[in-house]
């Protein structure tokens, strides 16, 4: 079977590892079938399409590992005044304003020019939390038909809580459990278990999701100790931490997905380790919500997987990076923190390790063809040494040449095959429009 052949002038292959010079990558079909130098594949395969890459590099794709993408929609909302916390940004912003007003419609025009956005920046898989009460049930399914249109990979769960009533948590558990039997082996999108946190959903609640996950062989997602609520929350309420409770009940272990994790403990970050409990790390919403900044670098020396996500702030995981590069080295005032390549390799890797998605986010023989070309054409020399630092702070998804998921090109010279993001955008300032004077 004839393929096609990636040829750039730097391949990473295996993200976090020394970059390969001229070396490349052989597609057949939706996966990897080669890699090795560009002169090598070009004499082995020489019936295959080409793919001239010069001045670029071959990279997987990145993995948005939590996203909402309703939430572009709130952007520029008016507000007679800025929150003051971590609660009032939930209970004055957030929750009335935002999620307790969106339908289906919303929901879809927002995920359409969102992931155009993301595509077009080299995001080739993502997780979306849908946080609406009054639009179930329903809204994953019509969530799944924007997602598989544009071809991309994607996780959808909606977020379960029974802030609002006992009955629409209930609705919310059932949508997520019907949504994952209807996706179960059904192309690049599948669904997750998904409950809100500790101070919304109750003891019973949180054990029934868990229940409802394991008996299907999913992961079950919530939000950890985002702001210092939470965990002050746990203590007065079960006289222990988040994750300390989270043991206590049972459920910490490798079905949870847990994004956030900003106020964690030493010994909650022992139980993260412990019991194998995947997180989600989000920089820029962390700042903009006066959350914190979570112990990254601590979990990873731990040996927690940890993946990187955009939270629907800002969807392009370039900003993302240098947020996460960044932020911890002001923190810890240590330049040494959170290097380069470590922040690439959670940007990919690390967030299909945390999303569970096999064989996604390295390029190597019999893993997806899930990738991205990136204009290297920077302003001084790139050398295998300093390409991660290059690309990190230097490029932005405007500089994403190429992208190919599961094998098909989704961008052709940066522009998102069948896309008309003008309308798309119109259709989404619509929604903007209705949800704001709803």
């Amino acid at each position: 079977m004839n393929g096609t052949l990636i040829l750039p002038d730097f391949l990473i292959d295996v993200p976090g590892e020394p970059p390969r010079q001229g070396w490349g990558a052989r597609v057949v079909g939706d996966k990897i079938d080669r890699i090795g130098p560009n002169e090598a594949l070009g004499a082995a395969f020489p019936g295959d399409a080409v793919v001239d890459a010069a001045g670029q590099t071959l990279s997987p794709g990145f993995v948005d590992a939590h996203t909402h993408l309703y939430g572009v929609l709130a952007h520029g909302i008016p507000l007679h005044k800025a929150p003051s916390g971590f609660w009032p940004f939930l209970v004055d912003f957030w929750w009335p304003l935002v999620e307790d007003r969106l339908d289906a419609d919303m929901i879809c025009a927002a995920t359409d020019l969102n992931l155009a956005q993301m595509l077009r920046g080299g995001t080739t898989a993502f997780y979306d939390i849908t946080e609406a009460p009054s639009a179930i049930p329903g809204c994953l399914h019509a969530q799944a038909e924007v997602v598989e249109r544009r071809g991309i990979r994607g996780i959808l769960s909606f977020e379960a809580t029974e802030r609002v009533s006992k009955k629409n948590g209930q609705l919310g558990l059932r949508e997520n459990l019907e949504f994952i039997r209807a996706r179960r082996g059904k192309g690049l999108v599948s669904g997750f278990m998904c409950y809100h946190t500790t101070f919304t959903c109750s003891a019973d609640f949180i054990r029934q999701a868990f229940e409802m996950g394991q008996a299907e062989g999913a992961s079950v997602h919530m939000h950890a100790s985002e702001g210092t609520y939470e965990p002050e929350h746990a203590v007065k309420a079960f006289g222990c931490r988040t994750f300390e409770y989270y043991e206590r009940l049972g459920v910490a272990g490798p079905a949870m997905q847990a994004s956030q994790c900003v106020q964690v403990s030493p010994a909650e970050i022992d139980i993260l380790a412990r019991r194998g409990v995947r997180v989600t790390h989000m920089p820029l919403s962390n700042c903009e919500v006066g959350g914190g900044i979570a112990p990254v670098p601590d979990m990873l020396a731990a040996g927690v997987t940890v993946g990187l996500g955009s939270d629907g702030y800002i969807t392009d995981m370039f900003e993302v990076m240098r947020g996460a590069f960044l932020i911890h080295k002001a923190h810890r005032q240590d330049p040494r923190v959170m290097p380069a390549n470590v922040v690439w390799r959670l940007a990919t890797e690390g967030g299909a390790q945390t999303l569970g998605l096999e064989r996604v986010g390295r390029l190597a023989e019999g893993w997806q063809a899930d990738l991205q070309l990136i204009d290297s054409a920077l302003p001084t020399p790139v050398e295998p040494w300093n390409l991660y630092d290059q690309l990190l702070l230097y490029r932005s998804r405007r500089d994403v040449r190429a992208v190919m998921v599961a094998g098909e090109w989704r961008v052709r010279d940066g522009v998102v095959l069948g896309a008309d993001e003008a309308a798309l955008r119109a259709r989404a300032h619509a929604a903007a429009q209705r949800l704001w004077q709803l």
